[in-house]
């Protein structure tokens, strides 16, 4: 039987475990650090805090949701969508909710698997499915010890904050901030938005669906289907407009310059790019302009310079006052499994691998790694359309590789084969509007480890069928030799006699040669 770990249970777990349920192979624990499930969505709670992809493709093909309220629906729903989904696919009785995996840790033939609290345990296969935007990133920045005011990054918002009569400062003007700051600025004393540098945008066509929608939905899937088609060709001009397409370029651009002008008067020099559309995240709002023209709102685009026990100060020598800063800095996207410690062949450590940047071939598999298969691994994050249609896509490759596993054991991509795939994103992507400025898509190099350079259709293509001979079987690391017993001191030995096999190799002489080596067992003892 083949015994499977999936460490993470957010959506790219949950899709990798229901899909190898589906191919027979129900011996899997979904290990999960956390109380509950569902990743990003369990842990990002802040106010306005919803999904930026309508909710008929950010949802799972072969789990469509009739009930979403909105296109555009909150965290709160995203989350009660996943947690139907792991009780209706049966994964319940595969949850270990609650137990962190420390590291992982190859042993020539299986991998052994040890958790914070110590326990042990072996897997014939591990799926890594920890996420891209798991580990947020709060800059370093003189003062921030001697701010005497509340301090919390979106991803850690809790309900001990409290925005209600305080001057809040919201470093940042990525995906959350976008969301937070016309969430809060009807509660809030004053909103101070500091920021780096403007983020393209593009209208937000939120609606309700009301009861008659959702009745609709229940009986008539073929709805569903159709939202999910529609809402799909929109992506693909979106990606189109995201790879160098010039019409969709210039259209989706020209969308975007209309959306400020109209809605950010008297701000739009502060508010306008000077990067690619594209480079950065483009970002979905329908009310961000017009809570930043707001008179108890304001906007500072002067850089952070440091904090103060009553604020921050600015290069430009103003000081803001606030009794609660708010960090929407986003995620260290580019450092992958950065939580786990993952050994491979001969010892060798996954982050030793990655040190220049990750790197997998499609995403997934890790010369040195066997056995090992990635969800939302380097290189497969999209820019355009919906992160779940990629999970999927993933998830079925992965169910291809581990029957090929129970077929003939173990298995390796190959370094050439993993050395060519890499050589072919860098080179697509150097080209890429992602090149031209600094992101949370490139390391510190400027390597771009996170997105994929094409259209969500190619890496579908890409990953529908697994190539056995893109892989080959490692060799095991031999087992230790069992320990060996003393010679017995019996008679001693004549003269010119030979000690002889074992006797002679614990007295330290050299045995007589026999020709054979004795065969490894290839036999673990499971703790």
């Amino acid at each position: 039987m083949t015994r499977v770990a999936i460490i993470g249970a957010g959506f790219g777990g949950i899709a990798a475990a229901h899909l190898l349920r589906q191919a027979g192979f129900t011996e899997l624990t979904i290990f999960e650090r956390a109380d509950d499930v569902g990743g990003v969505w369990r842990d990002n709670t802040y106010p306005g805090c919803a999904c930026d992809i309508p909710a008929p493709l950010y949802s799972y093909s072969f789990a469509l949701n009739p009930d979403w309220t909105r296109r555009f629906p909150p965290h709160g729903e995203i989350l009660a969508y996943l947690r139907r989904c792991v009780a209706d696919l049966g994964l319940t009785p595969h949850l270990r909710l609650g137990h962190a995996i420390a590291e992982a840790r190859w042993t020539g033939t299986r991998w052994r698997l040890t958790g914070t609290d110590g326990e042990v345990e072996e897997f014939d296969v591990l799926v890594p499915a920890l996420g891209q935007l798991s580990q947020p990133v709060i800059p370093r920045l003189d003062g921030a010890a001697d701010f005497t005011g509340q301090a919390v990054h979106t991803a850690r918002w809790d309900e001990t904050v409290a925005v209600a009569g305080r001057r809040v400062g919201v470093i940042g003007t990525g995906a959350s901030a976008i969301q937070l700051v016309p969430a809060i600025a009807d509660a809030a004393a004053s909103v101070t938005v500091f920021q780096r540098t403007p983020p393209w945008t593009l209208p937000k066509p939120d609606r309700r669906y009301g009861r008659v929608r959702r009745a609709l939905n229940r009986r008539l899937p073929i709805l569903m289907r159709a939202a999910r088609a529609g809402t799909w060709l929109l992506t693909v001009v979106t990606g189109k407009a995201v790879t160098g397409n010039p019409l969709a370029r210039l259209a989706v651009g020209t969308l975007s310059r209309a959306q400020r002008f109209a809605q950010a008067r008297g701000l739009r020099a502060q508010v306008t790019p000077d990067y690619a559309m594209g480079c950065k995240r483009v970002l979905f709002t329908g009310n961000w302009f017009r809570t930043l023209r707001r008179p108890d709102v304001h906007l500072v685009t002067a850089d952070v310079e440091r904090l103060t026990p009553t604020g921050v100060r600015t290069t430009d020598g103003t000081e803001h006052p606030c009794d609660l800063l708010v960090y929407g800095t986003g995620f260290a996207a580019t450092e992958f499994l950065t939580s786990l410690r993952v050994l491979g062949r001969d010892g060798l450590l996954l982050s030793d691998q990655w040190r220049d940047g990750a790197h997998a071939h499609l995403g997934i598999a890790v010369p040195g790694f066997p056995n090992l298969f990635l969800m939302y691994g380097p290189n497969t994050n999209t820019g355009n359309t919906s992160v779940v249609y990629f999970h999927e896509a993933q998830a079925h490759y992965i169910a291809q590789a581990v029957a090929a596993v129970r077929a003939s054991g173990p298995l390796e991509v190959r370094a050439e084969v993993a050395a060519d795939f890499d050589a072919e994103m860098q080179r697509r992507l150097s080209g890429s509007v992602w090149s031209g400025c600094d992101s949370w898509y490139r390391t510190g190099s400027g390597r771009i480890v996170t997105n994929w350079p094409g259209m969500a259709g190619e890496y579908r293509a890409r990953t529908r069928h697994f190539h056995p001979t893109d892989y080959t079987s490692p060799t095991p690391a031999p087992p230790p030799p069992p320990p060996q017993a003393p010679p017995r001191p019996d008679r001693p030995l004549a003269s010119g006699q030979r000690l002889s096999g074992q006797r002679a190799a614990a007295s330290g002489q050299r045995p007589a040669a026999s020709g054979q080596r004795p065969a490894a067992s290839g036999n673990l003892t499971r703790p």
